[in-house]
């Protein structure tokens, strides 16, 4: 029997998948954490643009009475209600019955809170908890809390989560006699072929989804390099890099500048004219760019697409929990 006809009957045999199933365990139990955490968050803010627009605070309307404090009074009050806490920012309210936001920071940490610019009483938080909640949830999907170097790491763990969706596919495959049966789950055996079962179903799957937000996270953290072959073989216009920029022409053209009377000034109360950007041109190229964004936050469409994202998105998490059983199963119950 030749190899290629052991890989279609008996794929089991093969020693290539022996290698790569051990690949592909101990990188699923390696990066399985990871995997977890960027699963979940990823899916609790497919939804973000609709929650911030939701949430957005309000301008908070006071009784104005008597003078406003000073910037120095108002610092002053900020320091006696939370000591030890440096003001950063004060932001000036546009209406004098408006509340002014104070940042301030301590050891990194920082706090953002409303204050009455007349009485220097603290109003409580400038952002909602909810929306809080949300960026904070953003910056571990795209920066593991981390800044730079976490969204570094993040590019190599979509890179890791690319090979064991590669890896994964290579030892799903059971052979031209039971390929069918791999798409399903005995319900009626034991618990351990179910859970084998459910994490080769929910693997093939869910195969195409889990390996586009891999290269597609590889993306979001090193764009360049994709950006740089999509645009020799579809050149960008809208997101051409400067080095792919055609040179400046040898001699700029000739201006002629008129000077003319000014326009006489509108009355007060007149409305302001609102200009009209033209929208942007994308080349080929460009909305192959966009499509990559748009792939791995499922913003390309309307809230039936993203709920979709949102489960789709778990998927990863029952391959977690079913991987960690297998692995229980096959190295820590022999021990």
């Amino acid at each position: 029997m030749t190899l290629a006809e052991q890989w279609l009957k008996r794929p089991q045999n093969v020693w290539l998948r022996k290698a790569l199933f051990q690949i592909h365990l101990w990188t699923g139990i390696g990066v399985g954490i990871y995997v977890l955490l960027i699963s979940i968050s990823g899916s609790a803010i497919v939804f973000r643009n609709e929650i911030y627009n939701a949430y957005s605070p309000k301008p908070t309307i006071l009784n104005t009475s008597g003078p406003r404090l000073t910037k120095d009074q108002l610092k002053d009050a900020a320091h006696r209600a939370y000591p030890g806490y440096a003001v950063t920012f004060i932001w000036e309210a546009r209406r004098p019955d408006q509340a002014i936001e104070i940042w301030m920071e301590r050891n990194h940490a920082q706090k953002q809170r409303l204050f009455d610019p007349y009485t220097g009483r603290d109003l409580g938080p400038a952002v909602p908890a909810i929306i809080r909640t949300v960026a904070w949830l953003s910056d571990l999907h795209t920066n593991l809390l981390g800044g730079e170097k976490g969204r570094a790491v993040n590019g190599f763990g979509s890179m890791l989560l690319t090979a064991l969706c590669i890896t994964g596919l290579v030892i799903w495959w059971p052979g031209v006699a039971h390929w069918k049966r791999a798409f399903t789950v005995q319900w009626k055996a034991n618990w351990k072929r179910v859970n084998f079962d459910l994490h080769s179903a929910i693997g093939i799957w869910m195969f195409a989804f889990i390996f586009m937000w891999g290269v597609t996270g590889v993306y979001v953290v090193w764009p360049v390099p994709f950006q740089k072959q999509i645009h020799r073989l579809w050149p960008l216009d809208f997101y051409r890099l400067a080095e792919d920029a055609p040179p400046p022409a040898a001699t700029a053209p000739q201006v002629k500048f008129v000077t003319v009377a000014d326009p006489q000034p509108p009355p007060p109360d007149a409305p302001r004219p609102r200009r009209r950007r033209p929208p942007p041109h994308y080349s080929t190229g460009d909305k192959i760019v966009r499509w990559f964004t748009y792939l791995h936050f499922g913003n390309f469409a309307g809230p039936k697409t993203k709920t979709l994202w949102v489960i789709l998105g778990l998927a990863p998490v029952g391959l977690f929990i079913t991987g960690v059983l297998m692995w229980w199963n096959r190295v820590l119950s022999k021990g």
